[in-house]
């Protein structure tokens, strides 16, 4: 197996706050021995268990960013036990550009694992985080929101596993997060998916939807900064109390929670996030840009359940996702 061309600037095995990179060659037009230089704390003391929590997967989904470059500047080494591994801007391309994908090869790290040691630079540190930094793991927390075409309500989200047991740590972890909704999500391709590479590998995954709309807000910042700290004391790393508020248990029991749009055009939406819909219910309107006479094209709920994200913003293409559901869980 190749060896990474990623060199980490820090020491993973030394007590203490430490700020550096992962710093990865590029070679460019403007710099023929250039370098990507991600962002990386590591804080650490003593043996315990090692939590990894990422952001800026997607480069325009800011509440982990933000919530993870708090933690580095704020957290006391000596009131941990055990190491806490930061990576607030997981795509740093991406989210210095403010895009979902790499402007430098167009990569969308949430579909590029487990990446190659001789390939793009999005699939180069996709394949840094899958050998070396995802083995030391016990919790990984990858935060995402609806970046600038999609909007959630505020979740913590786990999946259904083929082991019962991880299933039941990743849930759990879940729950601890305690954001205002607590879900069980499907996924529309989990392939390559860093979700996929965490849990293939038997490691307790939680992972995010904090609103969205290309921006974050104090709600969903503090949703963020309090999940953290719950979740490193759920997992042993942390002593204090969480954080509780009452969180909704969601689950998604089939497809039919994804609803796609056949034509593209101005989204007239007829109910809002969190509102409940029965089968059949009308979920939007298409309105066809180019005609006046033509009428709309209509979308209806395909199950009964509640609208938990929503595309955002206001024009859609045909194909793209419009609208999804979830149902209360009855455990």
């Amino acid at each position: 197996m190749q060896d990474t061309p990623v060199h980490a600037t820090i020491d993973y095995d030394a007590d203490g706050v430490q700020h550096g990179y992962l710093r990865l060659p590029y070679s460019r037009d403007d710099s023929a021995w250039g370098s990507i230089l991600t962002p990386i704390c590591v804080i650490k003391n003593g043996a315990g268990p090692t939590a990894v929590l990422t952001g800026g997967n997607h480069g325009d989904e800011y509440e982990g960013p933000i919530a993870l470059h708090h933690l580095a500047r704020e957290l006391d080494p000596l009131k941990i036990s055990g190491r806490v591994i930061a990576i607030p801007s997981m795509n740093h391309p991406a989210v210095i550009a403010g895009t979902r994908t790499s402007p430098i090869d167009g990569g969308n790290m949430n579909r590029s694992f487990p990446g190659r040691a001789d390939g793009t630079p999005t699939q180069k540190m996709a394949d840094y985080i899958q050998r070396y930094l995802l083995p030391m793991a016990d919790l990984v927390l990858d935060f995402h929101s609806g970046g600038k075409t999609l909007d959630f309500l505020p979740f913590a989200a786990s999946h259904i596993l083929d082991d019962k047991a991880q299933e039941a740590r990743c849930r759990a972890a879940r729950d601890a997060f305690n954001a205002p909704y607590s879900i069980e999500m499907r996924e529309i391709d989990s392939r390559a998916m860093y979700d996929h590479a965490a849990e293939s590998l038997g490691k307790t995954f939680v992972t995010t939807e904090l609103a969205g709309g290309g921006t974050a807000t104090p709600d969903t910042v503090m949703i963020a900064k309090n999940g953290i700290r719950n979740l490193l004391i759920h997992t042993g790393i942390l002593q204090g109390t969480p954080t509780r508020t009452p969180s909704i248990t969601l689950t998604q029991p089939d497809d039919e929670c994804f609803h796609f749009t056949e034509t593209g055009g101005l989204v007239d939406f007829k109910i809002r996030l969190g509102q409940h819909v029965t089968k059949g219910d009308l979920i939007a309107e298409i309105c066809v840009l180019g005609s006046t006479g033509r009428a709309p094209f209509q979308v209806f709920a395909q199950r009964p359940g509640l609208l938990v994200a929503r595309h955002h913003p206001g024009l859609i293409q045909p194909g793209d996702c419009l609208a999804v559901l979830a149902v209360e869980d009855a455990d």
